[in-house]
């Protein structure tokens, strides 16, 4: 009944239309996404030519190894997938993140089979308070009750505000982010001993989620795992 006063609109409809009510995607846009299905590094999840040998790693993770010890990101970040993930990030489209969670679902599967704890990688008091709500987070949490994980807001925290990493090089990101995460020492027992799965929207260079690893492999972590909705292609596209 509800379908027929209000008919579904898909979830890449423009904003300013009719609110959509189905879990997915037009089949243009859909057709548009480049999901990463081939073979990838098993250390940053960036696609590969060719199938590595187990436990291999890219030669970008062999020269600078990550603290997280692997990541999948279901598509690449490219014009396709870009508004989609800002349209969640700034534009209040909350209903996207059911949707995205899904995808990690699968693009995740394999991380998703070992972990504890599934954590959003956090955004820091000041910034939360400006945006009203942490995209990851939005997409952590229906991805923990897909996998029936336990659900970890708040086991890391940013505890130095930090400037956009957006136009830094892959130094300039690690060193804004330096120190710039911990865990508070009241969740430093639901830490310990366990895997971590991180999430966030997107992964360009990594120094964000090898800053929360840090934090979280300090203390007490086992292993820390990554899993976002979309990375860049190649590091030297630094402009998100």
């Amino acid at each position: 009944m509800l379908d027929l006063v209000f008919p579904p609109h898909s979830l890449d409809d423009d904003e300013t239309g009719p609110a959509p009510q189905s879990p997915g995607l037009s089949s243009e846009a859909w057709g548009r996404i480049a999901f990463i299905d081939g073979p990838v590094c098993d250390g940053c999840g960036a696609p590969q030519a060719y199938a590595l040998a187990p436990g291999a790693r890219c030669p970008s993770c062999e020269a600078r190894p990550h603290a997280f010890q692997r990541a999948r990101a279901a598509c690449l970040y490219d014009d396709a997938s870009r508004g989609l993930i800002l349209r969640l990030k700034h534009a209040d489209r909350l209903d996207l993140a059911p949707l995205f969670a899904l995808w990690l679902s699968r693009a995740a599967r394999e991380l998703l089979a070992d972990v504890d704890l599934v954590a959003p990688v956090p955004l820091h008091p000041t910034r939360l308070a400006a945006r009203r709500y942490n995209q990851a987070a939005e997409v952590a949490r229906p991805l923990a009750r897909l996998s029936g994980a336990a659900y970890a807001p708040d086991v890391v925290r940013r505890i130095k505000a930090t400037a956009t990493q957006g136009g830094r090089s892959g130094s300039g990101r690690r060193r804004n982010v330096a120190g710039a995460f911990g865990v508070p020492a009241s969740k430093a027992a639901q830490v310990r001993g366990r895997r971590v799965l991180l999430v966030d929207d997107v992964l360009t260079t990594g120094a964000t989620a090898d800053g929360c690893a840090r934090a979280l492999l300090a203390a007490g972590a086992v292993g820390v795992d990554v899993a976002v909705v979309a990375r860049v292609q190649s590091a030297d596209r630094l402009s998100i």
